[in-house]
C-alpha cells in the first residue's frame, strides 16, 4: 500500500469554513459531476500518495481549519491551451483542529504526521472561534 500524502493550500477571499461550503455549493451546477475542485498549474508529482487517501487541507485567514478528502486528479485544458491538474474533491468539508500556518504560494504537501486532527462530532457542534483569535491561540499551542 502507498504512504499517504496529503495537500494544503490557502483559501484565498474566504472568511470561513461556511464561506468556503457556499462558494462551492454555488459553484456546484456549472461543474462535470457537481463535485467541487481546485485547478492548479502544477500537477503534484506525488500523486499515488495523495490517492492513496489524501486530503487537501484549508487554511483560512491564516489557519487550518477543515480538509477535503481528494477523489482523483483530472488533466484539464485552460482557455489558455496550457494543460492543467484538477484537483476533484469529496463535498463534504471535514473541520480539523486549528493550525497556524503562514502565506504561501499554490500547494504544499503536507505530511500526516503534520496534519492536524479532525475534530469530534461534538466540538463541531461547538461554536467556532473568530478566526483571528484561533490563530492567534494555535500560534501559542492553546488549541
Amino acid at each position: 500500500m502507498d504512504k499517504i500524502t496529503h495537500l494544503i493550500k490557502l483559501s484565498v477571499g474566504t472568511e470561513s469554513v461556511e464561506g468556503l461550503q457556499a462558494w462551492q455549493d454555488m459553484r456546484r451546477k456549472e461543474l462535470p459531476e457537481g463535485l467541487p475542485r481546485h485547478v492548479t498549474r502544477m500537477w503534484p508529482r506525488r500523486e499515488s500518495e495523495i490517492l492513496a487517501g489524501g486530503s487537501i487541507y484549508w487554511v483560512i485567514k491564516g489557519v487550518i481549519q477543515c480538509r477535503q478528502r481528494i477523489r482523483r486528479l483530472d488533466e484539464v485544458i485552460g482557455e489558455d491551451g496550457i494543460k492543467r491538474c484538477a484537483i476533484i474533491l469529496d463535498p463534504d468539508i471535514i473541520r480539523t483542529a486549528n493550525a497556524q500556518r503562514r502565506p504561501f504560494q499554490g500547494w504544499r504537501y503536507l505530511s500526516p504526521a503534520d496534519a492536524p486532527p479532525d475534530l469530534s462530532g461534538s466540538a463541531k457542534q461547538e461554536d467556532t472561534l473568530p478566526p483571528a483569535l484561533a490563530g492567534a491561540l494555535a500560534e501559542i499551542g492553546v488549541i
